[in-house]
């Protein structure tokens, strides 16, 4: 009988080939306690390690639009109560309310969570008061990470240093309101590369890690192996395939896996934080047991996940967010033209 796959043999066959290996394990490897049950990775080439679940900002906006501002406050303080402290956000997440909710929850406790929220701008004015908007909001002097969201269209790479975007970031981080500076977007592997291939050394990359992105306009096959070149640290999302209608993912949905193995799926590739929607205790308790003294999945049950979806995966009708305007968020879709209500 042959032997069973060991880590080495899958990620020489989920990386694309011209990576070394040994970039790979070394993030696993780096994995540490961080003393409250979740386990932390390091931040690109920085010296920071970060929180493996990262609670999304958009979703705790909606837990407070769902069941009110103390409870979304609450659920925050029991996620960093449990190790979960690193913290997504957005300038325009509800309309700057996302922003708000997390300022009052972190009033007490700034020092306890490594802070991240995006511009959503890619000129040099907007950018700059997008930062000052989110500063104001979040109750803080400094951001830890500063990303650029959405590089969902092609001229975006372009927009963001021909406009002053860039220049902004930069003098932001100059000034140290800005510790770190990355980008977002979950449409296309292209835009990402296009972005990676600036010259700017980013600190982090943020896209679609799941079983089926494996399949079709692949992150993991295309952009993650140049982020591990560069050193360049990568972060989850749309582990479950985007929500539906707040219940849980279009993959687990369909019925193509359970919410669970998604998460530890996507925390089995070569991430530093898998960006987690938060809307209830269920949600925090669901990615907390997951989360917990984490170790990777074997490389055989992580091909039988992906078995589970490949016929279903291949065209994309579970990442609507890679071949269509959903999930865009309506300021971007304006900002470039498009109508908001246009799908």
């Amino acid at each position: 009988m042959a032997d069973q796959p060991n880590r080495r043999t899958f990620l020489q066959a989920g990386v694309a080939a011209g990576v070394s290996m040994s970039l790979a394990e070394s993030l696993f490897s780096q994995q540490q306690d961080n003393g409250q049950g979740l386990p932390t990775r390091p931040l690109g080439k920085t010296q920071v390690h970060v929180s493996i679940l990262c609670l999304g900002g958009w979703h705790i906006g909606q837990a407070a639009v769902e069941s009110g501002e103390a409870e979304a406050i609450s659920i925050m303080h029991e996620a960093i109560d449990n190790g979960m402290t690193f913290f997504d956000n957005a300038w325009d997440y509800h309309d700057g309310m996302s922003e708000e909710l997390m300022g009052k929850a972190l009033a007490d406790r700034r020092d306890k969570v490594f802070l991240m929220t995006k511009n959503c701008e890619r000129d040099y004015d907007g950018s700059r008061k997008n930062l000052e908007d989110s500063l104001k909001r979040l109750k803080t002097d400094h951001l830890d990470l500063w990303q650029f969201h959405e590089m969902n269209y092609d001229n975006d790479p372009d927009w963001v240093f021909d406009q002053g975007g860039m220049k902004a970031a930069l003098e932001a981080l100059e000034a140290g309101k800005v510790r770190y500076i990355g980008f977002t977007g979950h449409k296309d592997p292209r835009i990402h590369l296009a972005m990676l291939s600036k010259p700017q050394p980013w600190t982090t990359a943020q896209m679609p890690i799941n079983i089926c992105d494996f399949f079709y306009r692949s992150f993991q096959e295309q952009v993650v192996p140049t982020c591990l070149r560069k050193g360049v640290g990568v972060i989850g999302m749309k582990s479950l395939g985007g929500s539906v209608d707040g219940q849980n993912g279009r993959i687990v949905q369909a019925g193509l896996a359970e919410a669970k193995d998604c998460i530890r799926y996507s925390l089995s590739t070569p991430v530093t934080s898998l960006v987690v929607g938060i809307r209830n205790r269920r949600d925090l308790q669901q990615a907390l047991e997951v989360g917990r003294d984490f170790e990777p999945m074997e490389p055989a049950a992580m091909a039988t996940l992906r078995e589970q979806v490949r016929i279903e995966a291949g065209d994309g009708r579970h990442e609507l967010f890679k071949s269509s305007t959903h999930f865009d968020g309506p300021h971007h879709r304006k900002q470039h033209g498009f109508s908001v209500d246009q799908q």
